[in-house]
């Protein structure tokens, strides 16, 4: 039997038990439903519930509100795709194969819409999807295991599209003039896919991603929006004048400019114009699941956010600064999170997919490398992590600029973080007393012990999660002198798990069903 022909077995067993298991239910019982709502290229600070800088975000708010929100929620890797492919697969995109953009996710990585449609579950996705390896807008065609009827990519959108307002559809200018009215905005049309969905399904189990585009560039928007912040101007963090003296010469060289920011300055009118315009459209969403499933879960978070010119840079890249890790997430589960509340835990994207397995009732598998969220939404007291992790790769394959191939892996307990830098210098923060993180403490001695047990625990994850770039590079670092390092590393073979779309792995030395995953190469 080829990969192919199991992979469609294991697919249809798994939705065989599924729907056994639900036939042995009540047929009363109340239909789980969740919708995940993602933002693009929007900051921690871009929520009025989290700051008050001006920005207007009522209906944000309102899920905070209604709901939690977290004050320490950062993603996995700041930039688009990595970032996505880490939220709708709970695996670290070192592992799932999409570690820049324009790269697909791998043939063994299942997104969270497949391991739920398999368990009975109505999956629909409309908005950005950016995991197909192609470009920016994907191809049209549903990812595997998303149902076809609810599927609304990019290009979808673009293929409605004559190809004069393809062409407008790319230009800033053409939100400036009023003649582009918000019909014609992709956040609108994916706000109309949405409600369509919630409509046909309101009866059963169902998981909607909502992926809005919108505030990235080119930022589309009725004119109205945009005028809401003629003038407007965003408050700024002491770091838009940091020197970078002590930082890695990447940024440096960075911060003195690149064709990027001449092909894509932020027009700060448009871009905060066109994220109160998501902000409406996402009302338009909750209304209608007030209506229909005003129990669902509902989560809103965002892939990143972009510096704005702190710390001098522009967009985002390879490294972990509050501004572009540092995400919002709030979410709503009437009856059941505290309204009102605010978790000060730590959580990060990677915990998204398992949260929502457990949700809906199902064994979180041993390949998801994040953890169920679902006790914070409960108790959001509660806490389910002591660290995040951060990597980068390069931005995108096809691009020459970002940096090029930037190898990053970081780590923080929410109050200290730590980034090495593979082919430059370290840093390492202290976010109480320098939130701004402007000084650099990577060879203070007085933090050396902080740092080195962040630098073990990090070391400890590259392991654990079989990052293909691990390596005694990472230990033996210009502060760490004394790290002992060995050709084999820690020396062990580190197999996958199975969970139920592929066979388990074969031990290399008997070519019997491996016990262990991982234990000593020997």
């Amino acid at each position: 039997m080829n990969r192919r022909d199991f992979l469609k077995t294991a697919g249809t067993t798994v939705s065989a038990v599924a729907a056994s298991s639900m036939a042995g239910e009540s047929t009363t019982r109340k239909p789980r439903q969740a919708v995940v709502i993602l933002g693009e290229s929007v900051r921690y600070d871009m929520l009025n519930c989290n700051k008050q800088t001006g920005v207007k975000t009522p209906n944000l708010d309102r899920i905070a509100r209604e709901g939690v929100r977290f004050e320490k929620a950062y993603n996995c890797q700041p930039v688009c795709a990595p970032a996505r492919s880490a939220v709708w697969t709970g695996i670290y995109p070192h592992t799932n194969g999409v570690w820049g953009n324009s790269m697909p996710l791998g043939d063994t990585t299942h997104s969270i819409g497949q391991r739920l449609t398999d368990r009975g579950v109505k999956c629909g996705f409309v908005g950005k999807w950016h995991l197909s390896g192609t470009d920016y807008f994907d191809t049209g065609k549903p990812a595997p295991g998303w149902d076809k009827e609810h599927w609304y990519d990019m290009r979808s959108y673009l293929n409605e599209l004559s190809p004069e307002d393809r062409v407008r559809s790319r230009d800033p200018k053409t939100g400036l003039d009023g003649s582009w009215p918000a019909e014609k905005c992709y956040g609108r049309r994916c706000t109309k896919r949405a409600v369509d969905f919630l409509e046909k399904h309101k009866n059963e189990d169902f998981l909607l991603v909502v992926s809005y585009d919108e505030p990235h560039h080119p930022w589309l928007c009725p004119v109205e929006y945009t005028n809401m912040y003629k003038g407007f101007q965003f408050p700024h963090s002491e770091n838009v004048n940091d020197p970078l003296t002590d930082k890695p010469e990447m940024q440096r060289i960075w911060s003195e400019g690149t064709s990027v920011a001449v092909q894509h300055p932020v027009n700060a009118d448009q871009y905060f114009g066109s994220h109160t315009f998501i902000d409406a459209e996402i009302g338009t969403v909750l209304n209608k699941l007030d209506a229909v499933a005003p129990d669902a879960l509902v989560m809103y978070t965002a892939d990143h956010g972009i510096f704005l010119e702190a710390h001098r840079l522009i967009d985002k890249g390879p490294v972990t600064y509050e501004e572009i890790t540092h995400i919002p997430f709030v979410a709503r589960w009437k009856g059941t999170t505290p309204a009102g509340s605010v978790s000060k835990s730590l959580v990060s994207h990677i915990d998204i997919a398992g949260t929502l397995m457990e949700y809906f009732g199902h064994e979180v598998p041993k390949t998801l490398e994040g953890k169920s969220m679902l006790p914070l939404l409960k108790d959001p007291k509660a806490k389910v992590r002591d660290t995040v992790h951060f990597e980068f790769g390069r931005y995108e394959v096809d691009h020459d600029g970002f940096g090029g191939f930037q190898c990053l892996r970081g780590i923080s307990d929410g109050r200290y973080k730590l980034s090495v830098n593979l082919l430059t210098t370290d840093e390492f923060y202290d976010l109480q007393t320098d939130p701004a993180e402007m000084h650099n403490l990577i060879d203070s001695k007085e933090h050396a012990a902080v740092r080195n047990k962040l630098h073990d625990q990090l070391l400890d994850h590259m392991n654990v999660t079989r990052d293909p770039f691990r390596g005694y590079y990472w230990g033996r670092r210009a502060w760490r002198p004394d790290f002992k390092c060995t050709w084999e590393n820690a020396g062990y073979t580190r197999q996958r798990e199975n969970d139920g779309y592929l066979p388990r792995e074969l031990d290399y030395n008997t070519g019997l069903t491996m016990v262990e995953a991982q234990r000593p190469k020997v």
